[in-house]
């Protein structure tokens, strides 16, 4: 997609702080961190949401979620509890139409979560 930003992070055509990538996945820190650890983790093709990742049905949505966990052992924040989150859809808060999974560690993290 050429207008897709993470798109454009995956090419190397935006900058980007990458904290962890494999063949398929990318993960690096977000613009706007909610905790001290906070980081996207995505597909390095194009899926628009969750739901489309889920429907990939190849394995993506494995290795992202592996990726996720991988990130938060680097980050140090697995042994003390960590949050992975999808917001599917602009009413569930997502911005950016290319799925991808929030890390988000370093802090209690409440629940509800807002």
């Amino acid at each position: 997609m050429n207008d897709c930003l993470f798109c454009k992070i995956v090419a190397k055509e935006m900058p980007a702080e990458i904290v962890y990538e494999t063949g398929r996945t990318l993960a690096f820190r977000d613009i706007n961190p909610q905790a001290p650890t906070h980081v996207l983790v995505i597909p390095k093709g194009h899926y628009s949401d969750a739901a489309a990742l889920a429907d990939a049905d190849d394995g993506l949505a494995d290795e992202v979620l592996k990726a996720a966990h991988a990130v938060a052992v680097m980050e140090g924040v697995s042994e003390d509890g960590y949050r992975v989150v999808f917001n599917t859809g602009a009413g569930a808060g997502q911005t950016v139409f290319h799925v991808h999974a929030h890390v988000l560690g370093g802090r209690a993290l409440t629940w509800p979560p807002g």
